[in-house]
């Protein structure tokens, strides 16, 4: 670790012995890899008077359009209160639309409108912009690695949810 970069062990079984320093080494650069990856978003959000809660929820609608308020509150592990100053927000700026259900009318199912859309494009393409750069630095051994990584770290229903969201998009 001569030049301060977290040294990579040399095979996967001295992976499985990475040092308390390693360790806080890798939580470090995944804290400022995640305001990196946040950073364009919040610029954007920010002349709106939005924040991170407001791009989840888009980016989360954008992914399943028709999902319930109690799907996203799943998947977003926020209060219901928080959830609703959020939604009325989006609901009251054009961008979000509330439909109550066909089957069951106490259910509010969630769609972006063009304006949404619009927004969750210009979010999503900042975002992928940076991954895709990251990704391309990194090579596919590293970024099937990360991927790995990034899902041993997800608790079971949390992989769950991720799980259901990929299959619903194949």
């Amino acid at each position: 670790m001569a030049d301060g970069r977290m040294m990579a062990p040399s095979s996967g079984d001295s992976l499985l012995f990475l040092t308390d320093e390693q360790l806080r080494q890798g939580i470090e650069a995944m804290f400022f890899a995640y305001r990196g990856f946040t950073a364009d978003p919040d610029r954007i959000l920010a002349d709106m008077a939005y924040g991170r809660a407001h791009h989840r929820a888009i980016h989360f609608i954008n992914r399943a359009p028709g999902t319930t308020v109690n799907n996203l509150l799943n998947i977003l592990g926020v209060t219901k209160q928080s959830l609703n100053r959020v939604l009325r927000t989006l609901i009251a700026d054009g961008l979000v639309q509330s439909k109550v259900g066909r089957n069951d009318k106490r259910e509010r199912h969630l769609f972006l409108t063009d304006a949404g859309r619009a927004l969750e494009q210009e979010l999503s393409d900042a975002q992928r912009a940076r991954m895709r750069l990251a990704f391309r630095t990194a090579g596919p051994e590293a970024v099937a690695g990360f991927r790995t990584v990034l899902e041993a770290m997800m608790d079971p229903e949390m992989r769950q949810s991720f799980d259901r969201l990929r299959e619903s998009a194949s």
